[in-house]
């Protein structure tokens, strides 16, 4: 198994700005992952470069060839980052914005009758889009109950409700408040096995960072992630689509390439990012693993970074050195369980007799950064099914480390005790 060691911790700590400091709380440790990552040094020495380029694509000119060039590269590196063999990727305002796209034309170009099926664990973005435009193109909103003690919802949860009549299908690859990945290819074959010209969507935004992404295994349609939760910056999302939903009418100008989904000139900068991005876990998988082929090394630095965080997690449910974990703190309760072999970096949490808020109030205090999910329309589907106002969400990634943890069990164990 690929594993990173200490000395490349180091180094991947290294390439990381804002690592150890924020600019405005000064020294702290950063457990709010799931909120948007850590951007990568490179990240952002390159958008610095780009936002002063003054060129556009599409001009007979050197510069505008490059960022052409640039561009074509960069969504080449997704394919191969991805693993996407077919369909072609695009950027747009947001992950959300991308995923409401996908689905209004998932739902307009399939027949006015029939599902659009999704679940409950699902975060807004699907679910409101799902609600709005089933209802505009004569559908059938349905929404499997996920398992609220697991915070999950699996394939057999899907093939319950599926029906030869299900036009699109949303999947929730990880949720951002219970940490917990769903089987995506599992629950793609459980539909596809009930109606095979199903669109599927898959909301990729909080699995990202957690480890590998692999299209080809996952037979859906589309796929979209916020870069800025994968090392990269705000402002734009990027989205894969399959050749078939590419074909779907949509939002175009008329007498513009037929298959084009993009709305306007882009960022380029926002593409030169992506590569950063691509560069990086490629050179982590070549740190972990002897890999020499492009694709093994993602596949080793995704392996390598979802153990590492396993590590963390477990670190912190069950404890570090003489430190005790958060399952022996009796007023402590971790959402979806102590033992959840879906985990992905993330523990939320509640305190018995404090309200969440405080706990994430005092963390902050003692320099550790986490962040307060509440009953609201975010994650009130989660949270409401348990009778909770809110929980502490505690989301690490792959350059967070065991000292790290260390202090954030001494916190809780003050905290909570």
């Amino acid at each position: 198994m690929p594993q990173i060691t200490d000395q490349i911790l180091t180094d991947i700590r290294n390439r990381f700005a804002q690592i150890e400091e924020c600019p405005v709380q000064g020294q702290r440790v950063f457990f709010e992952n799931a909120g948007g990552a850590l951007t990568l040094n490179s990240v952002v020495e390159t958008s610095q470069q780009y936002a002063a380029i003054p060129d556009n694509q599409g001009r007979e000119n050197p510069a505008s060839h490059e960022l052409v060039r640039v561009i074509n590269k960069a969504k080449d590196d997704m394919r191969a980052m991805m693993n996407a063999s077919t369909g072609q990727f695009f950027v747009g305002e947001s992950g959300t914005e991308l995923l409401f796209r996908l689905i209004m034309n998932a739902c307009l170009g399939t027949a006015y009758d029939g599902v659009v099926l999704g679940s409950t664990v699902e975060h807004p973005a699907t679910r409101s889009a799902c609600h709005r435009w089933s209802k505009i193109s004569q559908k059938t909103h349905r929404l499997i109950t996920h398992n609220d003690a697991l915070g999950l919802v699996t394939a057999d949860d899907y093939a319950a409700q599926i029906s030869a009549d299900t036009r699109v299908a949303t999947i929730l690859h990880t949720s951002p408040v219970t940490g917990m990945g769903m089987d995506v290819p599992a629950i793609s074959a459980a539909i596809r096995a009930v109606a095979p010209d199903c669109l599927i969507i898959v909301d990729g935004i909080q699995h990202a960072a957690h480890g590998l992404i692999d299209i080809d295994s996952y037979d859906v349609d589309g796929y979209v992630i916020s870069p800025y939760k994968m090392f990269s910056r705000h402002g734009y999302g990027l989205a894969w689509i399959s050749d078939r939903l590419s074909k779907i009418e949509h939002d175009a100008l008329v007498g513009g390439p037929e298959e084009n989904w993009e709305l306007g000139t882009r960022d380029t900068g926002a593409y030169a990012t992506l590569s950063d991005v691509a560069d990086y876990l490629e050179w982590l998988g070549g740190q972990v693993s002897s890999e020499t082929d492009r694709r093994k090394k993602f596949e080793a630095a995704g392996a390598a970074i979802h153990a590492h965080e396993k590590t963390l997690t477990d670190a912190m449910i069950k404890g570090i050195g003489n430190l005790a974990g958060l399952e022996t703190m009796d007023n402590v309760h971790i959402i979806g369980g102590v033992e959840n072999a879906a985990r992905e970096g993330l523990v939320s949490l509640y305190v018995d007799g404090m309200a969440s808020a405080d706990v994430v109030a005092k963390l902050n205090a003692e320099g550790i950064r986490t962040h307060l999910r509440k009953a609201d329309h975010y994650s009130g589907n989660i949270l409401d099914p348990l009778g909770l106002d809110g929980c502490v969400r505690v989301s690490m990634c792959h350059y967070n480390s065991a000292h790290e943890i260390a202090q954030f069990l001494a916190a809780m164990k003050q905290i909570a005790g």
